[in-house]
């Protein structure tokens, strides 16, 4: 037969021993919070007066370390010392020689531009699958 489970109140009454250890760990734990909390928390008693005067002195600033060359930062160079833009290459005679050519002259580029738009085999893929033309680019 199942026993009737008892009242917390009963469950309290029966277990002393462990209330009693309970008891006793909690006095001991507050003993120490006491006798430690002045080490810990005792900044926390400094009167507002003072802590306003520490806020008021500017500390002193940080002497400047002079870096080793290698961690100095080059001064700016400019960009046409190193990226060198070559005129354009001659017209090429073929459809093919088109891909990749470019032309800085916009006249030249009327080959590969429609309305605008640039004419490629992307393009042409693109119509296959039905895309719109914003979709293309």
């Amino acid at each position: 037969m199942a026993q009737k489970p008892i009242s917390i109140a009963a469950a309290e009454r029966m277990n002393l021993v462990a209330q009693d250890e309970i008891w006793r760990y909690r006095l001991r734990a507050e003993t120490e919070a006491r006798q430690n909390w002045a080490q810990k928390w005792g900044f926390l008693t400094t009167p507002l007066e003072e802590l306003a005067e520490c806020e008021d002195n500017a500390p002193a600033p940080k002497p400047r370390i002079e870096l080793p060359q290698r961690f100095r930062i080059r001064p700016v160079t400019p960009v046409e010392k190193y990226i060198k833009v070559l005129p354009s290459p001659p017209v090429p005679k073929t459809t093919q020689g088109f891909i990749g050519w470019r032309s800085g002259v916009p006249g030249l580029n009327k080959c590969l531009e429609y309305d605008k738009v640039i004419q490629s085999c992307k393009g042409t893929y693109a119509k296959e699958l039905g895309w719109p033309k914003e979709g293309i680019h």
